[in-house]
């Protein structure tokens, strides 16, 4: 699994569309025909270096701080995000794949900032996203 690292990575995938969503996260995927591909942008022009290369599975995570305040909430989602989805690569389509945390996990509830029950919750919120994203493929 590659993972997405540029701005105009992120970008081009988000457009794909949403595949999947849960109470806390979605998942955009971008579809990666070898003809369509998108381009990298250079000085006004178009090399002919695709963007995303095709052929691959593809993977990239947004938590915006807007919805985890701390570093180490952030740091924590995002390792869960890669971990489940390590798990899930053989189910996913050969695509360009971004999770997006879209909500916050209630600070009443969950009190530390990377307790295991938070990282519980993550996880079995993120194997739904991933079952729900795969059956979407097929």
């Amino acid at each position: 699994m590659q993972r997405l690292k540029t701005r105009l990575q992120f970008q081009a995938t988000l457009d794909g569309g949403t595949v999947a969503r849960t109470p806390h996260f979605a998942m955009h995927r971008l579809v990666l025909a070898p003809a369509a591909a998108p381009l990298t942008p250079v000085d006004g022009g178009f090399v002919a270096k695709p963007l995303i290369v095709p052929g691959m599975v593809w993977l990239g995570a947004m938590v915006p701080k807007r919805w985890a305040r701390r570093a180490v909430t952030r740091n924590a989602i995002k390792r869960q995000i890669f971990s489940v989805a390590t798990s899930f690569e053989p189910q996913l389509p050969l695509a360009a794949h971004v999770v997006r945390l879209r909500a916050a996990f209630d600070r009443k509830v969950f009190v530390s900032a990377s307790s295991d029950v938070l990282k519980s919750a993550v996880r079995e919120e993120l194997h739904t996203l991933f079952e729900r994203a795969s059956r979407s493929s097929a």
